[in-house]
């Protein structure tokens, strides 16, 4: 199988979580009481944990080999501040997508990135996949919770993650014939969407997470930012 082939499989593939996170949202209904809610604020954290150990391991060491200090505070700080406008926007329309908006601004910088980690050879294209594809499937979930609650249709909202699971293809392409041959672009890229994903942590993810006088569901972040550990330990002893 030739590298592009690799690219747009292993983009698809990670892209797939999407919409599977949020068949699983369709069926939590059937759980009720405390054990309900704790499963769900658990995902939720865990979804974060993920986006977190994506941006402290993945996103910004990987940003800061090739940009300067102006650079990288231009770039993070200017990711925090397209959010919080993007943000805005939405609430004025009355609904929500702090959820969506993570998940995208996290699929595909990194999608993109697989592409061009593809194009310069190395082991981090498929751990970028490996990484994509866990984001993906709580985020997935965490979405189809978040636009259900703003009254949008089953229909509407499966289209839209379909949507979402095109783009990774389409960014991993644009990585691989584009990107490969400027690493510095791909450092702005990935300082941008974490500034982006961080402001969203804070604002949407982190507030669902937390559930007074429960800590179990707390623990999911933990685990989503332990998975990233070990995934970073793999790669590294390669």
């Amino acid at each position: 199988m030739n590298t592009l082939a690799l690219v747009l499989l292993y983009t698809f593939l990670a892209g797939l979580a999407i919409p599977l996170g949020g068949l699983l949202a369709r069926r939590e209904h059937l759980r009720r009481g405390h054990f309900r809610q704790d499963l769900l604020h658990g995902i939720v954290a865990f979804g974060g944990g993920i986006l977190f150990s994506a941006i402290a391991l993945v996103l910004v060491p990987e940003g800061l080999e090739r940009t300067t200090i102006p650079e990288f505070t231009l770039a993070f700080a200017g990711g925090a501040v397209v959010f919080l406008l993007i943000d805005y926007a939405v609430e004025i329309r009355g609904e929500k997508a702090g959820q969506v908006m993570a998940m995208t601004m996290d699929y595909v910088p990194e999608s993109i990135a697989l592409g061009a980690a593809f194009g310069m050879g190395g082991p981090l294209g498929p751990f970028l996949a490996f990484l994509i594809g866990f984001q993906n499937l709580p985020e997935g979930f965490n979405s189809y919770r978040e636009l259900k609650e703003s009254n949008w249709s089953r229909r509407r909202i499966f289209g839209l993650l379909a949507v979402l699971v095109g783009l990774g293809p389409m960014a991993g392409v644009l990585g691989f014939f584009l990107l490969a041959a400027h690493p510095r672009l791909i450092s702005w890229l990935f300082l941008f969407a974490a500034g982006g994903i961080l402001y969203g942590l804070f604002h949407d993810v982190a507030p669902l997470a937390h559930q007074r006088k429960h800590w179990i569901p707390t623990l999911g972040a933990i685990l989503g930012f332990l998975l990233g550990m070990i995934g970073e330990a793999l790669i590294g002893s390669l």
